[in-house]
C-alpha cells in the first residue's frame, strides 16, 4: 500500500481520537505528549470527546487549547454518558482524516507509539489493515490483568480475531472501513473480528503500557466480565448473521 500523501497541509491524513470521562487531571500532560507525536506523523487533527464528565474536564481541554498546548484541538462534548463505543464514533464521524488512530486520555498509551503504528500500516501490501497495539507488559494490579488475560483469551477462542489483547486502546485503521461497521456499545472490544469479517487485515504491533497518571478505572472486573460476556454473545451472533459479497461488478 502506497504511503498517503496530501496537497493541503490544513487537511489532515491521520485523526487521533481519544474519548475521555472525569479525566482532568491527566488532561494536560497527555495534551503535551500528543503535540510530540503529531511533529512525526503526517498532517494530524486531535480529537477528544468528553463522555459526560463531571469533573473539570472539558475546562482542562479548554486551557489546553487557549494556553498552545494544542492550539487546534478538537473537543467534542455528549450531554450524558453515552460509554466508551458511543464516545469513539462520534470522534471519528467528525474526524476530516483518512485514517483514525484511538487512544486512552489517562496516560497509560504513549503516543509516540501511533508514529509506529502508522508507518506499519502504509508498508502493508494489500488491503489497508487495523493496527492494534498490544500490550506486552500490562501495568495494571493482578486482579485486572488476570481478568484481562481471561476475557483476551474467551474472545480469541470463539471469535478466532487472531488478536492476544482486543480491547488493547491504541488502534489505527481507515475512517471508511470502522463506519462499516455496526455500532453499539462495547464494540471497541470486539474492533478485531468486526474489521475481519469485513476483509480487514489484522496487524498487531507491541506498544508499552505505562501505569495511570491519576485516578482510577471506570470499570470493575465485575461488570466488565458482566457486560463483556454478553457482547461476546451478541457479537457471535452478528458476524454470523451479516452477509457479505466476495466481491461487487457492475455491468
Amino acid at each position: 500500500m502506497a504511503p498517503l500523501a496530501t496537497s493541503d497541509r490544513s487537511e489532515p491524513v491521520l485523526s487521533i481520537v481519544a474519548a475521555v470521562l472525569n479525566e482532568a487531571e491527566n488532561i494536560r500532560p497527555v495534551c503535551a505528549e500528543l503535540a510530540e507525536a503529531a511533529r512525526a506523523l503526517p498532517p494530524c487533527e486531535i480529537i477528544f470527546v468528553d463522555d459526560g464528565s463531571t469533573d473539570g474536564t472539558v475546562e482542562a481541554l479548554v486551557a489546553a487549547r487557549t494556553d498552545g498546548i494544542l492550539p487546534d484541538l478538537r473537543i467534542l462534548s455528549h450531554d450524558r454518558r453515552l460509554g466508551k463505543s458511543a464516545a469513539v464514533r462520534t470522534g471519528v464521524e467528525a474526524a476530516r482524516g483518512q485514517w483514525i488512530a484511538t487512544l486512552d486520555g489517562d496516560g497509560q498509551d504513549d503516543p509516540m507509539e501511533i508514529v509506529r503504528m502508522f508507518e506499519l500500516a502504509q508498508k502493508a501490501q494489500g488491503p489497508a489493515p487495523l493496527v492494534v497495539g498490544v500490550r506486552l507488559r500490562r501495568q495494571d494490579t493482578l486482579s485486572r490483568r488476570l481478568a484481562t488475560r481471561f476475557a483476551n483469551g474467551l474472545r480469541r477462542r470463539l471469535l478466532r480475531d487472531g488478536c492476544p489483547d482486543t480491547g488493547a486502546p491504541l488502534k489505527l485503521f481507515r475512517r471508511a472501513d470502522f463506519l462499516r461497521l455496526p455500532q453499539f456499545e462495547g464494540v471497541h472490544r470486539f474492533l478485531p473480528a468486526l474489521f475481519g469479517h469485513y476483509g480487514t487485515p489484522l496487524l498487531c504491533q507491541p506498544v508499552r503500557h505505562r501505569n495511570r497518571l491519576h485516578g482510577s478505572s471506570k470499570y470493575t472486573n465485575f461488570n466488565r466480565a458482566l457486560v463483556g460476556f454478553r457482547d461476546l454473545l451478541g457479537v457471535i451472533w452478528l458476524i454470523n448473521r451479516t452477509r457479505l459479497p466476495r466481491r461487487v461488478t457492475e455491468r
